[in-house]
C-alpha cells in the first residue's frame, strides 16, 4: 500500500471532483459542478445559503455520495485516480477535513486531541512512533497551541479549541486540507490568525486547501482561486478579481453589491448596500 510518504507533495496536494451531481432523497442540489484543488493553492467555496458549498466540499471528503460525477485525489503514477476504490485509512492519509460540527471533548488534554490526527497512520492500539509525535509537535508549533498542549480542552475558548481541531487535521499529514467555515464562530483576532494559518500552509507546505467562506472579503484576503455557486451550480470561477465582480455578486445574492479594489493592498473589496445604507458627510 502507497504512504504519503512516497508520494511526491505536487501529487499529494490533488484533488479533484467532476462533474458532481449531489442530493438527498427528495431534491438534487448540486447540478454538474467541477472543482480542482492544486498544491500550494487555496481555493475558496462562496455563495449564498443553500447553494450546495458545503455539499460540494463534503463530497470531496466522500462523505456524501455521489449520483454522478467523479472524486479522484494525487496517486502514485504522476496522474489523479479514483477515489472510490481506497480504503478510508489510505483516504484519510491523502484528504482531512475541518467540519463545521465537532464533538466537544472532554476530559482530554489539547495534545491527546491533536493525536487524533494520526489515526490513518497507526496501527490498531498501536503505541506513538517517532513520526508520530513529530507531526503532532509540527502541528502544536504551526497552529500556535504548543504552549497548551497539556490543558484540558475544556479549559479552551471557542477560538482555541478551533485552532486545536485544526491542528489535529494537520498532524494527519495530508496534502489536502478541507475547511468548512473555518472563521465562523470566531472573534477577529482569531479569524486573521485563521486565515494565515490557510495562507501559510499553501505557500510554505505546499497543501492543497479547499474553504468554503461566507465572507466574501476573506475570500479575496486568502484565496488563489474563487468558485461562486449559485442554485447548486458554477455562476463562475477564477481569480478573486474575475469572480467578486458586482455584477455577479448582486445577481447571486439579490442585492447591490459594490466590488472595489483596495488602494494599500490591491484585493478586491466587497461592500453590500442594503436599504440604509448611506454616504457619510
Amino acid at each position: 500500500m502507497t504512504t504519503t510518504e512516497t508520494l511526491p507533495r505536487a501529487l499529494r496536494g490533488a484533488l479533484q471532483g467532476q462533474d458532481l451531481v449531489l442530493g438527498y432523497p427528495r431534491a438534487t442540489v448540486v447540478h454538474g459542478v467541477s472543482v480542482e484543488l492544486r498544491a500550494g493553492r487555496v481555493t475558496a467555496l462562496i455563495g449564498p445559503n443553500g447553494s450546495g458549498k458545503s455539499t460540494v466540499l463534503r463530497s470531496l471528503a466522500r462523505l456524501h455520495r455521489i449520483d454522478a460525477g467523479s472524486v479522484r485525489v494525487g496517486g502514485t503514477g504522476g496522474d489523479l485516480e479514483d477515489a472510490a476504490p481506497l480504503s478510508a485509512k489510505e483516504f484519510a492519509r491523502r484528504v482531512t477535513l475541518l467540519s463545521q460540527s465537532r464533538p466537544h471533548p472532554s476530559g482530554l488534554e489539547v495534545r491527546d486531541v491533536v493525536a487524533f490526527g494520526r489515526h490513518p497512520h497507526r496501527r490498531r492500539f498501536a503505541p506513538l512512533t517517532d513520526a508520530d509525535r513529530a507531526a503532532i509537535d509540527h502541528a502544536l508549533d504551526v497552529t500556535g497551541v504548543a504552549s497548551m498542549a497539556s490543558r484540558p480542552v475544556d479549559q479552551l475558548s471557542g477560538g482555541e479549541l478551533q485552532r486545536v481541531w485544526l491542528a489535529s487535521c494537520l498532524a494527519q499529514d495530508t496534502g489536502v486540507l478541507l475547511l468548512d467555515e473555518p472563521t465562523n464562530h470566531l472573534d477577529l483576532r482569531y479569524q486573521v490568525e485563521t486565515l494565515d494559518l490557510v495562507r501559510d500552509l499553501a505557500d510554505h507546505h505546499g497543501t492543497a486547501l479547499g474553504v468554503v467562506l461566507h465572507d466574501l472579503n476573506h475570500a479575496a484576503s486568502v484565496a488563489d482561486e474563487v468558485v461562486l455557486l449559485h442554485q447548486g451550480r458554477v455562476r463562475a470561477a477564477g481569480a478573486p478579481a474575475e469572480v467578486l465582480t458586482a455584477d455577479h455578486l448582486s445577481e447571486v445574492y439579490g442585492l447591490p453589491i459594490v466590488s472595489t479594489e483596495d488602494p494599500e493592498t490591491g484585493r478586491v473589496r466587497v461592500e453590500p448596500r442594503g436599504k440604509h445604507h448611506r454616504r457619510r458627510d
